[in-house]
C-alpha cells in the first residue's frame, strides 16, 4: 500500500457497480430523449397501450394550508416561510424517512455528532440552528434520536424562523411537523412493493373503509428490511402499524381515535475516518512530522468499523384521541389527548484517533474504536384544547385560534459503556483498535453495559395562547400571536465518582436540579394583498429555549459554560422576515420569496480572561425562494433555493495572537450552515400515463467550526467539506388501471461526496452511491 501521492486525494474512494452505472446512463439518456419528445404531442399519443384520461390541472405537490388549526389562513396569506411536502412528492422519490423528505426544502443540513459521540436519527440543522428537538407529530412534540418513517404521513410541514407562539419553547430555526393519515369517508386501498440495491425490500398497505354513513376505519402497515447503499454491514429495518377510527365524520361532532406503533432495528453506522480526504490534517504529515510531505490514501468508503452485534432497537407507541365539535357555523372546539412512549436500545461503534504504529507502513495503522450506547425511554402525556372562531367586530373580521395546553414530558437515560475493571476502579475495559484500511468484524468487541449512572428528567408545561388574523379590508390583514408558558423542569441524576476527590472511586452520588420559568412568545405580521392571489408581508417573531429544554437534563457541572445550568437565562431567538407569496396559473402554481434575518441571543461565550458569560449572539440572514405546483397539465414541479449569510456576532474572544490555541469565534460563520442550498424535483406525464421525473440537490461548502484564526483552522483534522450536486431520476408507467410500475435511480452520476461529518472532523458519513429501486404501486 502506498501513501505518497502527487495530487490531493479525491473526496473518497468506492467500489464500483459497473452494470448499474451503465443502466443509469442508458436510463438517463432515455429520460432526456423522452423529455425532448414531451412537446411532440402527436408522437406521444401513439404510445397508447394504457390510455389515461387527462383531467384539469391537478397540482399534486401544492398544499393550500397546514394541518394545524392554529393557522386559520391559507399559505398564500400566512406571513411566514412555511414549506409543505406532500406524500405524493416523497412517494415519487421513493423517500421513506423524514430526513429524505426534508431534502425537498433548502436550508437544511444533517449533523453527525459532537464530543466523540455519533448522532443518530433525524439530526437536523435548519437555517444554522439545531432543530432535532423541534420535531412534532400532529402538532405535538416528538422527542428521541430516532429515524422517523413516513409510511403514515400525509404531509411534512416545515415552519422556518422562531415560532414560539405556535408551539412554545423551541430553537431559533423553526420546527418540523409530520401530519398523520386519518380515517376518511372514501373507500380506498393503496400500497407499494419495492425492491432495490443493497438488498432493499419494502412493503406498505393503506386501507380505508367506511362503516355506515359517518364512520370509517383506516389501517396502514409497513415492513422494510434493507441494507444501506455504499456501506458494508449497515442495516436499516422498520416495521410499522397505524390505525385510525373516525366517528361522526361529516357531522358536527367528530372523533378520531388513532394508534401508531413503530419498530426499528438493524446495525447502526459509526462512520468512516476522514484521513486522506481533501483538507485532512494530521501532525504526522506536517513539515515537521515523520511523514512530512506525504499524502495518505483515503479509506474505502464502504468500510465498516463496528461489530455485527451492534444494534439500534426502537419501539415507539403513540395513542391519540381527538374530538372536534362545531359550536356554530364558524366556531369549532377541539380537544386532543395523547400518550406516547419510545424506547431506544442502541450499541454503536464509532471511531476516533488514528495510531500510526509503523509510520512507513500504512498496513499497520489503526483507528480507535469508541463503543457507544443509548438506553433511553421518552414519554409524553398531553391534553390540548383549541377554539377557532370567525366573527365580525364592527367592520373588522377576526379569525381567532386560542387554547390551553398541558404537557408532561419525561426522559430516562441509563448510563452505558464498557465495563469497569472493578467496583472501585475508574478504568474501563479497553476496546481493541481496528485496522485502519482493513477493518474486521471478527475482532473481539467489549460488551456495552449499564454502568449504574442515570439521568431522569421531566418537564411539565402549562400554556395559554391566542392567534388572531384581523382583516381590515380585502387588501390589508394583520396577524397577532401571543403565548405564555409556565415551564417546570426537574432532573434527578446518579453519577459515579471518578478520581481526584476524597470520595472513594466508584461511589454513586445523587443530585437534583430544578427550574421554574415563565416564557412569553409572540408574533406580529402584516399582510398586504394587491390582488386576491398574491400577498406581501412583514413579520417579526420570537422563541425562547430555557435550560433543559432540549433533553430535560439540567446540569450544575461547569456551571459557567453550561447552557443547561438552571441559573442560566433562556436562549432567545428572533426573526424578521419580508416576503411575498403568489398563486399563479389559476391557483395551480405557488411561488414564494422571502428575505429573513434570524438571531439567537444568550448563548455561552468566552472572554479573553477565560471566563464564560451568557452574552453570545448568532445571526443568520438570507433569501429563500420556492416554487411548487403544476406548470401545465403534464408538468409538475417542486423547487427551492436558500442563500444564507451567517455570523457569530458575539462569541469567543481570546488574547492569543494566533496558532493552534486561538479559539476566537467572534466574526466567524455559523457551523453546519452552507451558504447556498438548492433542491428541485419535477415530473412530466404523457397522455398514455408514462411519467418521467428528475431532480437535483446542491449543498454548498460546509464548515463544522466557527473558529476565525487561519492557523487554528489549519491544524484541525478537517473543518470543511466540499460542495456537491446529486441528480436523481424516476420513471413510472401504468400497466393497468390499478397498478403502475416505478423505477427510481438515485445519484445518477455516482457522485462521490461527504453527506455529513462530525464536530471534530475525524469521521464522516459518505453520500449514497448510484442506487436503484424498482416498485409496484397499486390503488383500488
Amino acid at each position: 500500500m502506498t501513501i505518497l501521492k502527487s495530487t490531493p486525494a479525491p473526496i473518497l474512494s468506492r467500489k464500483r457497480a459497473t452494470s448499474l452505472r451503465l443502466t443509469a446512463t442508458a436510463l438517463s439518456s432515455a429520460i432526456l430523449l423522452a423529455s425532448t419528445g414531451a412537446f411532440a404531442a402527436d408522437e406521444a399519443k401513439k404510445l397508447n397501450t394504457v390510455k389515461v384520461e387527462a383531467d384539469a390541472i391537478e397540482p399534486a405537490y401544492k398544499a393550500e394550508k397546514v394541518s394545524s388549526p392554529k393557522f386559520t389562513q391559507p399559505l398564500v396569506d400566512t406571513p411566514q416561510t412555511i414549506v409543505v411536502v406532500k406524500k405524493e412528492l416523497f412517494q415519487q422519490q421513493s423517500a421513506t424517512t423524514l430526513s429524505e423528505a426534508l431534502r425537498n426544502t433548502p436550508g437544511i443540513t444533517m449533523q453527525m455528532g459532537e464530543n466523540g459521540n455519533t448522532a443518530t436519527g433525524d439530526s437536523i440543522f435548519m437555517r444554522g440552528f439545531d432543530t432535532q428537538s423541534s420535531i412534532y407529530v400532529d402538532g405535538i412534540r416528538d422527542l428521541g434520536s430516532i429515524s422517523r418513517d413516513t409510511f403514515n404521513t400525509e404531509q411534512v410541514e416545515i415552519a422556518k424562523g422562531p415560532s414560539g407562539s405556535d408551539n412554545g419553547r423551541g430553537a431559533a430555526s423553526g420546527y418540523v411537523n409530520m401530519s398523520s393519515k386519518v380515517a376518511n369517508q372514501e373507500d380506498a386501498t393503496s400500497g407499494t412493493v419495492i425492491g432495490g440495491t443493497s438488498d432493499y425490500k419494502r412493503v406498505t398497505v393503506d386501507v380505508n373503509r367506511t362503516l355506515g354513513e359517518s364512520s370509517a376505519v383506516r389501517v396502514n402497515l409497513m415492513k422494510q428490511d434493507a441494507g444501506v447503499d455504499g456501506r458494508d454491514e449497515v442495516e436499516s429495518n422498520f416495521q410499522g402499524f397505524a390505525a385510525s377510527l373516525g366517528l361522526g365524520l361529516g357531522t358536527e361532532t367528530r372523533t378520531y381515535i388513532n394508534y401508531l406503533n413503530m419498530q426499528q432495528s438493524g446495525i447502526p453506522d459509526g462512520g468512516v475516518a476522514t484521513i486522506g480526504l481533501d483538507g485532512y490534517y494530521n501532525a504526522i504529515f506536517s513539515s515537521t512530522g515523520a511523514l512530512a510531505g506525504q499524502t495518505p490514501e483515503p479509506l474505502d468508503s464502504e468500510n465498516f468499523y463496528g461489530s455485527t452485534s451492534d444494534h439500534n432497537d426502537v419501539n415507539a407507541n403513540m395513542f391519540t384521541v381527538r374530538v372536534e365539535h362545531d359550536l356554530a357555523e364558524d366556531v369549532t372546539l377541539r380537544n386532543t389527548s395523547r400518550y406516547g412512549r419510545t424506547n431506544q436500545d442502541q450499541v454503536l461503534t464509532g471511531i476516533n484517533g488514528i495510531s500510526f504504529v509503523t509510520p512507513a507502513d500504512p498496513a499497520s495503522w489503526t483507528v480507535a474504536r469508541s463503543r457507544q450506547g443509548k438506553d433511553i425511554t421518552n414519554q409524553i402525556l398531553t391534553n390540548q384544547t383549541n377554539l377557532t372562531a370567525k366573527f365580525m367586530a364592527g367592520d373588522v373580521q377576526h379569525e381567532l385560534s386560542s387554547g390551553v395546553e398541558f404537557i408532561y414530558e419525561n426522559q430516562v437515560s441509563f448510563g452505558v459503556g464498557l465495563p469497569y475493571a472493578a467496583a472501585d476502579s475508574a478504568t474501563r475495559a479497553s476496546q481493541v483498535n481496528a485496522n485502519l484500511y482493513n477493518p474486521s468484524t471478527d475482532d473481539v468487541f467489549q460488551p456495552v453495559v449499564r454502568d449504574g449512572t442515570k439521568i431522569d428528567g421531566e418537564v411539565t408545561t402549562y400554556s395559554l395562547y391566542a392567534l388572531d388574523t384581523i382583516t381590515f379590508n380585502p387588501q390589508w390583514e394583520m396577524n397577532l400571536s401571543l403565548r405564555a408558558d409556565r415551564f417546570h423542569a426537574n432532573t434527578t441524576q446518579i453519577t459515579r465518582q471518578g478520581t481526584g476527590s476524597t470520595v472513594p472511586v466508584g461511589t454513586y452520588l445523587g443530585n437534583e436540579a430544578d427550574l421554574v420559568d415563565e416564557l412569553l412568545s409572540w408574533k406580529i405580521g402584516g399582510v398586504y394583498k394587491p390582488v386576491e392571489d398574491g400577498s406581501v408581508y412583514l413579520v417579526y417573531a420570537n422563541s425562547e429555549l430555557p435550560p433543559g429544554g432540549t433533553n430535560f437534563a439540567l446540569n450544575t457541572t461547569n456551571a459557567a459554560n453550561n447552557v443547561n445550568n438552571p441559573n442560566m437565562d433562556p436562549q432567545k431567538g428572533t426573526n424578521l422576515e419580508l416576503g411575498t407569496k403568489w398563486n399563479l396559473l389559476d391557483d395551480k402554481l405557488f411561488f414564494t420569496a422571502a428575505l429573513f434575518k434570524s438571531a439567537n441571543e444568550n448563548e455561552i461565550a468566552t472572554n479573553p480572561d477565560g471566563t464564560s458569560v451568557q452574552v453570545g449572539e448568532t445571526e443568520v440572514s438570507g433569501l429563500e425562494l420556492g416554487l411548487v405546483g403544476a406548470i401545465t397539465e403534464q408538468w409538475q414541479i417542486s423547487a427551492g433555493l436558500a442563500k444564507m449569510d451567517s455570523e457569530i456576532v458575539r462569541g469567543n474572544r481570546t488574547t492569543s495572537s494566533g496558532g493552534a490555541t486561538n479559539s476566537n469565534t467572534e466574526g466567524g460563520v455559523v457551523r453546519f450552515s452552507p451558504e447556498l442550498t438548492f433542491t428541485l424535483w419535477n415530473t412530466y406525464t404523457f397522455d398514455n400515463g408514462l411519467m418521467i421525473g428528475g431532480g437535483a440537490r446542491f449543498v454548498d461548502t460546509t464548515r463544522n467550526t466557527s473558529f476565525t484564526n487561519e492557523e487554528r483552522l489549519a491544524t484541525r483534522t478537517l473543518y470543511e467539506i466540499d460542495d456537491y450536486w446529486v441528480l436523481d431520476a424516476m420513471v413510472s408507467y401504468p400497466v393497468s388501471k390499478n397498478i403502475n410500475v416505478q423505477l427510481n435511480l438515485m445519484n445518477l452520476t455516482d457522485e462521490e461526496y461527504v453527506a455529513s461529518f462530525n464536530n471534530s472532523g475525524a469521521r464522516y458519513y459518505p453520500g449514497a452511491p448510484l442506487s436503484a429501486r424498482l416498485g409496484m404501486n397499486f390503488t383500488f
